[in-house]
């Protein structure tokens, strides 16, 4: 949800637009020299947007038509290697597709940003919604944001490419929207100008980058005396980038009166809140909603809303989460063994709260609002982890 901060930036550019190209148009304000694409539902749309701006002359980027999504996530990382912006869009098979490359971005220390339309995982196969291809990657060192509604990913996209390139970040993003249901959904969307963007969002300039002038090594064989080094420095820039991720949103607030909580989370209603609901991504909208009929019942129950899986906000959660008796975690994928992958995290951050895990719309399930209702009636029970139908 957005809050009014600052001043704002061309505020009267509103646009009915599908949060695909909303998503486009974002990147394209960006200027990345490089867009590998590769088409998958149901991010086909964001590419074949770009793809579009780029025949009609509103794009400079070099779009690489690639042959899979190994290949389009190779080519980001040998163009950021030599220095220069880059983009790509997935989801699904196509994430998992290009898991090796994905840690191998994230290890050269490249700040690519790639959008991700979430979809569920084959087998079975199904084109649909659910978190379960990004939450598959949450190891695999990208900073993860989840977004609510289309605005949320227009305003990410330009974000991340700030936080990505900070230089004691150097990491690379996925802004996350639910496929179809987000991605395909058309809203009203404030717009930036190429000013505003230009203003907010410098031009790349990398620590580091292949130049036949100054020749270096990327990606060379490490011995275990020097592997966990690697490692611990890409924990450090992970954990570098909350206070990042909250300076760039705070910014950007300022300057386009458009701010998402302190951009780690994002609360509703949490402040007198007795019980409270965690979700990600769209459902939060519908959550919103069953809140504001519960208060309106005297129930005192809140949202919290993870804004950023990685890094996780382990210590936003603490300071919010000791006055709130009973916390309902929904979670649109299942770790296999175990439970839902985010209230495995929840669990972690908050050992002594009374938590449990409601596994919801896997494949697509709709998730309505007597569906969060039922949840919210099920908060407290003694049975942690239940599958809601």
């Amino acid at each position: 949800m957005q809050i009014k901060s600052g001043r704002a930036g061309n505020k009267d550019a509103r646009k009915m637009i599908e949060c695909s190209e909303a998503i486009a148009e974002a990147t394209a304000l960006c200027k990345p020299a490089v867009v590998a694409t590769y088409p998958i539902t149901p991010q086909t749309h964001i590419v074949e947007m770009l793809a579009k701006m780029h025949s009609e002359g509103r794009v400079n980027s070099e779009i690489i038509n690639v042959e899979s999504e190994h290949s389009a996530m190779s080519a980001c990382i040998g163009a950021e290697a030599c220095g220069v912006r880059t983009f790509t869009a997935s989801s699904s098979q196509g994430i998992a597709l290009m898991s090796e490359m994905l840690f191998i971005a994230s290890g050269m220390r490249l700040p690519i940003v790639m959008a991700v339309a979430n979809r569920a995982l084959s087998a079975p196969i199904n084109i649909w919604n659910d978190h379960s291809d990004t939450m598959a990657q949450r190891d695999a060192g990208w900073l993860q944001f989840y977004c609510e509604n289309a605005q949320e990913a227009y305003d990410s996209i330009i974000q991340a490419y700030k936080i990505s390139e900070q230089k004691d970040i150097m990491l690379p993003s996925m802004v996350c929207v639910d496929g179809f249901t987000l991605s395909h959904l058309w809203e009203p969307v404030k717009m930036l100008s190429q000013a505003d963007v230009d203003s907010f969002l410098p031009v790349y300039n990398p620590l580091y980058k292949l130049d036949s002038e100054i020749p270096v090594t990327m990606g060379a064989l490490a011995y275990p005396n020097t592997y966990m080094h690697f490692k611990k420095q890409q924990q450090d820039a992970m954990l570098n980038a909350v206070e990042v991720i909250k300076k760039t949103n705070l910014e950007f607030g300022k300057r386009f009166s458009r701010i998402y909580g302190n951009g780690m989370i994002e609360t509703y209603k949490i402040e007198d809140a007795k019980e409270a609901i965690v979700a990600m991504g769209s459902v939060c909208s519908t959550a919103r909603i069953v809140i504001d009929r519960l208060r309106q019942k005297g129930r005192k129950i809140g949202l919290i809303k993870i804004r950023a899986f990685r890094p996780f906000p382990n210590e936003e959660l603490k300071k919010i989460a000791g006055k709130i008796e009973k916390i309902a975690v929904i979670d649109r994928a299942i770790s296999l063994g175990n439970s839902g992958p985010l209230f495995i995290e929840i669990k972690a951050t908050l050992p002594k709260s009374h938590i449990n895990n409601f596994i919801v719309g896997l494949g697509g399930r709709d998730i309505s609002e007597n569906i969060i209702e039922s949840i919210v009636k099920k908060i407290g029970q003694k049975q942690e982890i239940e599958w809601v139908f």
